[in-house]
Parts: C-alpha cells; structure tokens; sequence
C-alpha cells in the first residue's frame, strides 16, 4: 500500500511559507496524525478534531482565523438549554390565541378586499412572544426600553397581541386597512399612521436592517456624549431570510461588528421562502447567511431544529445524519415538510446509516420532524437562542431560526410557495386551526359566515399572566411615547450676523450655512444638541474646522497619532465626538439621520440632526429612506450642498444635480428650499428650529439646497413683507426703475439663479428699455402647497387666495421663472399666477464644463433670460418681434 499524499505535498504555496518554521519535525509529526486519522477513522473524523482543536484554541485566548459556518444544527445542544423561566403551557395558550385573532383579522378584512399577510406571523409567532414575555424592555423603566424593528408583514400577530392586552378592541381590528376616516389600523408599521403604537417603519425590505444597526449606534452616540445612559437599551431586529437579498440589509454588517455593538440582535426568520418560492432553492440560505454574518464579525446562534430531532441526533454516531441535513436543498426540505413519512423515508434517509436511525422512529414522529419541529417553532428553543444574544459580548448576534412559513395554518398553507399572496381561510379551515391550537372555540360560534375573534377575557388566567410579564418588563411594547420637551431659544447673534450680509466679500450660500451652523453649536444651551452628520465630504463643505472642537465620534477615540497633529485643523476623533463622520455611505448617513431626528420619541431626547451631503446623492440616491424618515416623524434639517445642474462645474452628468427639488416635493413631510443668499438661509433656519423644537413641535424635516459658488451676500432688506415672504416662498428682492411707460416683466428666481436674474434685469433696463422687477422665490413647493391648501378651502366654502398669487397681483407684464433646477420645479406654481408665465430651467443631463458655458448649454444665463422674456413680450405685443432677434444675434444666441 502506497503511502497517502501528505497535504504539503498537494499545495503550492500558502500565507505560512512566509513564516520560519522553528521545528519542523514537530510539523510534519501533527501532519503525520492528520494523516492517520484520515486513515483509519475517515475525513469526517479528522474534520471533527480540526474544528475541536480550533475552538479550544480561540477559548484560551488564541488568536486565529475564525471558521465561517457549522454544521446545519441549532448552536446550544439541547444538554445547554438554561432553564426556562416561564410557564409554557400558558405561554403557548396566549401564542394560540394571537395566532387565531391575527388570522380572524386578515380574513374578515379580505371580505373586503383590503388583504394582508397572514404566513408570515404565522411562522414568527414564537419568535415574537418568547420576546415579548421574557426580554423586550418596556419604556415605564429608563424612557428608552429596547428598540423593536418588527418584521412589516407580521403586523397582524402585533395587532393580535396588542389586542389581548386589552390595548386595541374588536371594532378597531376590524378598521385593519380601514385608514380613510382617520381612525383605522394600517397595514404594516408605520408610525405617522398610528403614532401610539408604531415606533420604526420597516415594511420597505432592507431599510430596517440598515436603520436598526445604527439605531445601536446612535444609542452609544448619546450614552458617550452624556446626553442619556441608554447602557440598558438593546435593539432587535426582525427579518426574513428573503430580506436579507436586499443591499441594505447587509450594507453596515462590518460597522456593527468594527464598533462593538453588542446592544444588537438580528432575529431572521428562516422559513425558506420568500414572496414566490424558496430563498435558495439549489442551496442553503441558513448556511449563506452564518457565513456572511460570521465574515463580518457577528455572533452567530442557530436555532434550527425543535427537541423531536435532538434524540434522533444524539443517534448520529457515524455524523451521516448531519451530513446529509448540510446537503439538502432548500427547496427540498419544503417539499419534505408537505410530504408524508413514506417519501421522507424513501428521499431523505438514504444509505444504510440513515436508514437504520429511520427504522426506529414512526411515521407519526417522521412527520412531526420534518413539518413542525423546527427551532423558531418551540419557546425552550427560542429562549435559549436569545439568552444567548443577551449574555454575549463585544459584537453583535444574529439568532437565524428556522420555521415553517405558513405553520399552524393547515396544509393549505404550510410551505406552500403561493402562501403570501393567500388572504384568508374557510370556515373550515378555521375550524381545523382551532382543533390544532386547542383553542376552547365551541363549533356554535363557528357556524355563520364570519369567523369571530376570541378573547379570553380581562380577568383571564392568560391575560393576567400577560401583562404581569409586561409589567415585569417595564411596560407595554411596541409603543411609541413623546413627552414634551421644547429646546431653548437659539441665540440671536449667529443669525444677526447672516442678516447683515457680507459686505464686498464673495461667499458661498455653502459656507454661510455652515458657519451659521458652527456659531449654533458653541451656544451652551442647545449647542450639545446638534449632531452633525457628513459623508466623508466635510473639507468639500469647509467643515474641517470641526474636527479639532466638535471633535469627531469613534467609540474607540483616537488609538494613533494623526499624520496632521501639528496642524490647526487636525483630524481628532474622540470617543465623546459630536461630528459623525461617516465614510462614504449615503444610505449610512440617512439612517444615522433618522435615528438622530427620532430620538426626541425613541429616547425623550430631542436632538437637531444636521445632515449635509452632495446634493446629487440625496433625494436621487436615499428616497426610500427619506420616506421612511417622514414615516417615522423625524426632525432636522438636511443639506443638499453643491447644488444645481450648473453651479457644480466639472463633474458632469452623474453630479449636476437639477432635480433634487422635484423628488423632494413628493415628500410630504420636506419643508424645502432653494435660498439665494446668506441672511435667507437664517431666516430659515430659525424659522425651522422654532417649528421642529418649540413649545409645538411639528413633524416635519428641512431641506435645504445651498451652492459653491462664491458671491456678494447682501444684507437682508428692511420692510415688513420681507420675512413673511421668505418663509411663506416669495417675495420682490429689486424693483425696476421706471421713469417711463415701457414694457414691464416679471423675473423670478431662486438659488444662485438670481444672480443671473439681476444681470438680465439690468441687460434688459440698458439695452432693450424693458423694466424688470427681481423677485427671490425661496420654495416654489411651499408656493404649491399653500395654493392646494386654499383650492381645498375654496371648495369647503371658503374664501382663501394663494400667496403667490397675492404677492404677484397687480405686478405688471407677464411672469418668466428661471432657476438652477428642471423648469418642472419652478412651474409647480404656474397656475396659480394670474399673469402669462414661461419658465427657463436645466432639463436634461448634466455635463462638465466652466459654468458660463454649461448655463449658456442650457439657457439660463443671463442673455439667454434676455432673450425669453424679449420672446415672451413679443408674445403679448409689447415688444417688436424683430426685437427678438435681434438680441439673438448680439448674444450669439442659438437655440
């Protein structure tokens, strides 16, 4: 017999050629024993030493390179399991009676039309109530509680449970969908709808993983800076495997793991399916995702089978059993759970190991495995899992538990791929449940056409047993709660300083907002409150300065010496920094927003989140996020910098931005403007901590586009209409001089477009005889949804004119709008002017070039708003046509 192939005989090189080998005797004598095992004992044996060696090294403080996956079986053997310190049998009665009223609930609902999920709870109902009796921290203890990110299409088994707490009745779970008149339950969590109960929006797949991570985050920005002790906070989030397809789910695994965030715990409901079929059917979606969480650092506890399999391992003596559960497909594994014992003998306990541990077990228990016993499904399994999580240290932990989509809910349902879109159940169907839940249903409330929700009563062994554990816990979860807690008055002197203006010094709207931004924070009221927020861009904004003072946050502070330390603006990060300096993540930035702009609900603490991005990558790249954010009633300002399609000169197409406004005004809750000069932007400012941190907060957020286009800042304009006019949208910046009766025109402008208005209107008063007036439109969306607001008045009865139309009443000539933006954005307002208008705007895509060229490319430069409202006079007959052309000609103008 030849001697086996030693494995350095098999590789080439490796990383450990590299290292000296100090006795390589001693190396070739392991290897030898490797060898031997293989030998005699096989492959799988010498694998089970390797990892047994392994794990004993990395438990005596060995440093090695960590395994990535395990085998397919729960983490914490059924010998580990620590004591259960609830009662199961009531436990499971309540769980029974979620599971029917969530069901009842969607099915009298589907009566209608209105839909739902119901697989969904179905599958997760233990992962929610082994939570919900034993570890979600209520918000009657601290303020703060724990953070629940609660699978969106579970909402129904939520709801269900809300109602057995005698928080919700009868009539409001038949509102379920029902939201027109105001009083109803929406479909999935969304706090704006529902703002009691609903803390986070997470319906909209892959924002919840994303926002939950730096939710844990943001719980250690406040505890380091002083702000709140939130040591005692943890966050979960629930979600299916189907979900993590999402980018965003995984996008800030590494964050959670670099920073330590053992404050956080994925539970991913592992049912295998996802809306249409298997998450992975020709492989193993438990297995994909241990590794990928085990890759970036995480905690990993799998809880993937219930205790009818832990006799059955315990019976593997050769390790085939765990094999051949590593090799199975997803989407065979389905087809087992929907298939009798004859198939699951025939199919899955091949070869004559299996076959054997196969012959000692029934049909009955073969079944019971393969289509209910799985580890999200049993509350010892559950528990165990996130005690786990709990005691753990130094990283984060994702529980992946494994269950049937569709449990409990008969065969109909159970693993069927179809079953998210199927709505509601038969009558016999129903009946059918209540005999597998136990549930004391008599067939008498069971006869009619309308399945009846069950409540066992509010001096109920079950409902006592419910809310004592609640109690235990610090109150009620999910719930939202907001106590009052108005800021103090910013100081007057940052703003005063933006109202004089800059005298001939040329400064961009950039610049004027960040120092504004900078004087706020060294107020010693509210100055801790500000939480700038940038994504690797703070030496493009001019925000360095911040670095040395603000400081910026690292939980870990600063371990080396900067390259720049003898610099004045040196990078100092500290572990009670306030400047949150991202890296380069847009969706990062938005999430550590939103959790900063929620935290006035989430923690009772309000804080004003500053979020300034490149304008481009705001609304165009995180508007899901920026819906979710008007979802969760967030508060603060964010700051689309480098603005316009033109102003942002030699970065073309994918960085000129022309229509972040217009996606913006799709979002109800954006307060948004375009101001063109510095003591506009404090104007604003104040107005907008006033209406999001005064004695009546609003749930609103601000926008703000600035530019970096160097220019005069004038001092703001005295009279009385001047302010109102700023923050309501318009008002008349310049007046055109007319000594005579000639053509007159309206120029209205916004941004840095004003600039260009200024010069056309003096173009236009010396060369051509036409008086201009220059009006600064600070919001063209404000304009539209003041005139919306007085057309629905109009129809209540009411008499109620547009303020864009009282400002411009009686303004003579027509109107022509331009701005740095697509003319959608100025026309917003169009019918609501009583006077002809036209608009000029950046259409199209954007391209690199100086900025007089580009704005000549699109025609909005200053001759090119001559030669429009020439046009558009002519048009009326106040002007020769030939005048037109005329001044296409001078200005080299074509079209």
């Amino acid at each position: 017999m030849s001697d086996p192939v030693r494995p350095t005989e098999l590789s080439t090189t490796s990383e450990l050629d590299q290292l000296p080998d100090r006795d390589s005797e001693e190396t070739a004598e392991w290897q030898a024993s490797l060898d031997a095992v293989m030998r005699n004992a096989g492959p799988e044996r010498a694998v089970y030493l390797l990892r047994r060696v392994h794990e004993y090294a990395a438990r005596s403080g060995m440093t090695l390179p960590g395994l990535l996956s395990s085998d397919y079986i729960n983490t914490i053997p059924a010998a580990s399991q620590p004591a259960f310190p609830g009662d199961v049998a009531m436990e499971s009665r309540i769980t029974a009676l979620n599971r029917w009223n969530a069901a009842a609930m969607v099915t009298r609902g589907s009566r209608l039309g209105l839909g739902g999920h119901i697989s969904t709870y179905a599958s997760a109902a233990w992962l929610y109530e082994i939570g919900f009796n034993h570890f979600f921290k209520g918000k009657e203890g601290d303020g703060s509680g724990d953070q629940l990110y609660l699978q969106g299409h579970a909402s129904p088994g939520i709801y269900a449970r809300v109602f057995l707490e005698g928080r919700l009745n009868e009539e409001q779970l038949d509102a379920f969908r029902r939201e027109a008149d105001g009083h109803g339950l929406p479909s999935y969590p969304h706090p704006r709808r529902l703002p009691w109960l609903w803390e986070f929006p997470t319906v909209s797949m892959g924002l919840g993983p994303l926002a939950a991570i730096y939710q844990a985050r943001f719980n250690r920005y406040l505890h380091a800076r002083g702000i709140k002790d939130t040591s005692a906070s943890r966050v979960w989030a629930f979600l299916g495997d189907g979900e993590m397809d999402e980018p965003e789910s995984m996008a800030a695994l590494a964050l959670a793991a670099r920073e330590g965030l053992d404050n956080l715990t994925f539970v991913v409901n592992c049912n295998l399916q996802r809306l249409d079929g298997p998450v992975r059917s020709n492989s193993k979606i438990v297995q994909e995702l241990e590794t990928r969480f085990r890759g970036a650092g995480w905690n990993v506890v799998k809880s993937l089978w219930g205790k009818a399999w832990d006799p059955v391992l315990q019976q593997d003596t050769t390790g085939e059993l765990v094999k051949r559960l590593g090799e199975v497909p997803d989407a065979q594994m389905q087809t087992y759970a929907a298939r009798d014992a004859a198939y699951i003998r025939k199919h899955f306990f091949t070869g004559d190991a299996l076959s054997g541990i196969a012959a000692g077990l029934s049909d009955a228990q073969l079944v019971e495995m393969f289509e209910n016993s799985r580890g999200g499904h049993e509350p010892l399994k559950v528990y165990a899992a996130y005690r786990a999580a709990l005691e753990h240290r130094g990283e984060p932990t994702v529980v992946l538990a494994q269950t049937v989509k569709g449990h409990t809910l008969g065969p109909d349902f159970e693993s069927r791929n179809a079953n998210h879109q199927m709505k509601k159940l038969t009558m016999a169907q129903f009946r059918q449940m209540r005999d597998l839940l136990e549930l004391p249903i008599p067939d008498s409330a069971l006869s009619g056409d309308l399945v009846p929700y069950w409540h066992p009563g509010e001096d109920s062994p079950e409902v006592q047993y419910l809310r004592d554990r609640r109690s235990a816990l610090g109150g009620p979860v999910p719930v939202r709660k907001v106590v009052a807690k108005p800021l103090e008055q910013a100081p007057t002197r940052p703003f005063e300083a933006l109202e004089k203006g800059f005298g001939n010094q040329e400064v961009a709207t950039t610049m004027a907002l960040v120092r504004l931004v900078k004087d706020l924070m060294r107020d010693k009221e509210t100055g801790q409150r500000w939480v700038p927020i940038i994504p690797d861009e703070a030496r493009t904004f001019g925000m360095e300065s911040l670095f040395p003072t603000a400081g910026i946050y690292s939980p870990d502070g600063q371990t080396y010496e900067p390259v720049d330390a003898d610099q004045l603006l040196y990078y100092r990060e500290a572990k009670n920094g306030q400047l949150i300096d991202e890296g380069i993540t847009e969706a990062g930035s938005m999430a550590e927003f939103t959790a900063a702009a929620t935290s006035y609900a989430t923690h009772g603490e309000p804080m004003i989140p500053f979020y300034i991005f490149y304008a481009m990558f705001g609304f165009q790249r995180t508007g899901d996020q920026f819906w979710a954010l008007a979802d969760q009633m967030g508060r603060g300002f964010v700051i689309g910098a480098t603005a316009g399609r033109t102003t942002m000169t030699g970065e073309g197409l994918q960085h000129a931005d022309g229509h972040s406004h217009l996606l913006a005004s799709t979002n109800p809750a954006a307060v948004s403007y375009d101001p063109a000069f510095a003591y506009e932007i404090a104007v604003i400012v104040r107005e907008g901590l006033r209406r999001m941190y005064g004695e009546q907060p609003e749930d609103v957020f601000y926008y703000l586009t600035v530019y970096n286009e160097p220019k005069r800042q004038p001092a703001m304009p005295s009279g009385p209409s001047v302010e109102e006019g700023i923050l309501r949208g318009i008002y008349r910046f310049r007046k055109g001089e007319s000594p005579d009766a000639g053509p007159r025109i309206q120029l209205l402008a916004s941004g840095t477009a004003i600039h260009w208005a200024l010069e056309a209107q003096d173009l236009l008063a010396s060369q051509w005889g036409v008086h201009a007036d220059v009006w600064s439109v600070t919001s063209w969306t404000e304009l539209r949804r003041d005139a919306l607001s007085a057309d629905r008045a109009r129809l209540r009865g009411e008499e109620r004119t547009p303020y864009v139309t009282s400002a411009l009443s009686g303004a003579q000539g027509p109107v022509l709008a331009v701005s740095d933006w697509m003319r959608q954005v100025p026309d917003q307002i169009s019918q609501w002017v009583e006077q002809d208008y036209s608009s000029l705007g950046t259409d199209g895509f954007g391209l690199s070039d100086t900025r007089d060229a580009v704005r000549r490319y699109f025609h909005v430069d200053a001759e090119s708003i001559v030669v429009a409202a020439l046009d558009q006079l002519a048009q009326a007959g106040d002007v020769d046509p030939e005048t037109v052309a005329q001044a296409r000609e001078r200005y080299r103008w074509q079209g």
